[in-house]
């Protein structure tokens, strides 16, 4: 009515004003006309951007159980809490801490967990490449049954923590499967890592002494003693890796493992022990510490590693080498003086007590580093190198380039 009363005074003064000026009123009565109308529509760039994100979040919603809301691991989803530095992420699927159970939970659903390595990531642009080929082959092979869950762990900085939220965002749109995604912080865990790892440091990290920020590299070697008595099964994966088969059946490999063992690995595919424990061999030319397979003992290599942490716990052999003491009785006697973390300590112990060890194929960490090739060991190498076998998991260590598929 406002609007009415206007429009009639303006048209009743019209005989009294010249013509330019019923002009200008009546455009002016016009104007008033169009803000009133247009504006009761509510039509702007926040109401517009409302709806595109509602679209997107209803879009994503009805694609599959993993869905990626437009918050996806930006914000803490409604009833989760952060727990010891562990903070959850919820990007697809349920919400569940670091505790999850593997296995049958009391939802009745099965998580299988994979844990990662994400430092530093936001400085480089190599691991980013890296992270995309391993989560895009990953998604690709992925298969998952319906009341199953991948829940992926990441140990990160906070600034590498953002750059792979919003690459997860895209590399997990196509996921066939349910996941979660789980950040954990690096100093939160190096803080209770440290103490339990510190005596070892010295003898398996490169520079002279234990420094606190190399403990995180020796992560695996004490999970079972930092990470909830929940979690019984892990594996860890580094991120130069290709899948070219489903994930899930990396983690039946579990149930072959021989009572007593406590950790799946792979051999080392280069003569890097032969060289390590050339003092060692030297004093013992018989011995097949460092010799190539099927007969030597070519040491491990931790590019993917199967973790019963149920059975680290349980075990009292295990636990007695993590000592210190022990550690450096075993160093000692090996000669033994390495730089590459939990990798060297597994190396080290499976010489002595290979029965802790399940061995998994070399099919399922195909190393492509050719270092050693060029670097003093050309007439032995292929006798570590060769792989017989379907390769299910490519390894570009050292930078190496992957074969396409």
């Amino acid at each position: 009515m406002g609007i009415l009363r206007l429009v009639a005074r303006i048209m009743g003064r019209i005989s009294t004003f010249r013509s330019y000026q019923f002009v200008l009123l009546l455009a002016a009565a016009l104007a008033v006309v169009a803000f009133y109308y247009f504006g009761s529509e509510r039509q702007n760039f926040s109401s517009t951007t409302k709806r595109i994100k509602q679209s997107q979040a209803s879009h994503n919603t009805n694609r599959n159980d993993a869905d990626l809301t437009v918050d996806t691991g930006l914000s803490q989803p409604a009833g989760s809490e952060e727990q010891g530095g562990e903070e959850q992420r919820n990007v697809g699927g349920e919400s569940e801490g670091f505790g999850s159970k593997t296995g049958d939970g009391d939802d009745g659903v099965r998580r299988y967990h994979a844990l990662m390595m994400f430092t530093k990531v936001d400085k480089s642009r190599s691991l980013q490449d890296k992270f995309r080929v391993a989560m895009l082959s990953m998604v690709k092979h992925g298969r998952f049954l319906e009341r199953e869950v991948l829940v992926l762990h990441f140990v990160s900085d906070p600034a590498s923590k953002d750059v792979g939220e919003r690459m997860l965002q895209e590399f997990l749109l196509d996921a066939t499967f349910r996941y979660e995604v789980l950040f954990h912080d690096v100093v939160a865990l190096t803080q209770k890592l440290f103490p339990i790892v510190e005596a070892m440091q010295k003898h398996f990290s490169a520079g002279s002494g234990a420094y606190y920020s190399d403990a995180i590299f020796f992560l695996s070697v004490a999970m079972h003693h930092i990470m909830p008595e929940g979690l019984t099964r892990i594996v860890q994966l580094d991120l130069d890796l290709k899948y070219r088969t489903n994930i899930r059946d990396l983690f039946q490999e579990f149930d072959r493992f021989s009572p007593g063992a406590v950790i799946g690995i792979t051999r080392e595919m280069q003569p890097v022990y032969r060289h390590t424990f050339w003092q060692y061999r030297k004093e013992n030319p018989q011995t097949r510490v460092g010799e190539p397979p099927p007969d030597g003992l070519p040491g491990f290599n931790s590019g993917v590693m199967l973790l019963d942490l149920g059975a680290m716990r349980a075990s009292a052999l295990y636990n007695q080498l993590l000592e210190p003491g022990n550690v450096a009785k075993l160093a000692d006697q090996y000669r033994f003086r390495g730089h590459l973390g939990d990798q060297d300590f597994f190396t080290m112990i499976g010489m002595e007590h290979p029965e802790l060890f399940y061995s998994l194929t070399c099919g399922w960490n195909r190393q492509l580093c050719t270092w050693w090739r060029d670097h003093g060991y050309g007439d032995v190498f292929q006798l570590y190198y060769r792989c017989g076998g379907p390769v299910y998991i490519y390894h570009g260590n050292c930078n190496s380039p992957i074969p396409d598929d």
